[in-house]
């Protein structure tokens, strides 16, 4: 009965690198978050507002 050859070859870790442009990249981030933090929230105040007031929406 012929048997098969095994070839395994190392799986070796990604390579970072690491290099000037990734600095910004970190500053976006954060950018983008507190602008999704700042709509959330004018979101949420809006919505407190309106259950305060006792306004009905027209969502259901």
């Amino acid at each position: 009965m012929p048997k098969a050859a095994r070839i395994i070859s190392p799986i070796s870790a990604p390579r970072i690198y690491a290099e000037r442009s990734a600095i910004p990249a970190k500053r976006s981030d954060t950018s983008e978050f507190i602008g999704v933090a700042l709509f959330s929230g004018i979101g949420l105040f809006v919505s407190l507002v309106a259950v305060i007031l006792g306004i009905q929406g027209a969502w259901f």
